[in-house]
């Protein structure tokens, strides 16, 4: 996998990756930036919310759960410390369908969180504290 970051002017970058897609990074206004883009850091949650969410739904599928959507929410915490490395990230999934099984949903989360999220991985694995929960929303039973 590869990728480049290019530089475009004051604090703001445009990522381009392998598969041709770009991403605008940009700091704060408080370090030069014009929130022309995500920061670094929120695209680092944001992508471990995108591979928890694949994993979910890909096993989902596998196991023929008829859902309908997935959301997953995040909410981390960083060092008061420079770098501000993240310390804690919490993942609360919102499954919707119709007679979605809970235990598969659980069972989804807990094989996202320790087998298959490589994301979740390299953030634990750097001492990052991660929680996962869900809630599930039947459209059967609305």
């Amino acid at each position: 996998m590869q990728s480049t970051v290019q530089w475009l002017e004051n604090v703001a970058f445009e990522a381009k990756s392998e598969s041709g897609h770009t991403v605008v990074m940009d700091g704060s206004p408080a370090y030069g930036g014009e929130n022309r883009g995500a920061r670094p850091m929120e695209l680092i949650l944001m992508g471990l919310g995108g591979c928890a969410s694949f994993d979910i739904v890909t096993i989902l599928k596998k196991s023929r759960q008829e859902i309908s959507g997935v959301v997953c929410q995040l909410k981390a915490e960083r060092s008061e410390d420079v770098p501000a490395v993240f310390t804690k990230i919490h993942l609360h999934f919102v499954v919707t369908g119709q007679s979605v099984k809970e235990k598969q949903v659980a069972k989804a989360v807990e094989l996202s969180a320790e087998k298959y999220c490589s994301a979740s991985k390299m953030l634990t694995d750097g001492g990052v504290e991660i929680t996962h929960d869900f809630e599930l929303i039947d459209l059967d039973a609305v």
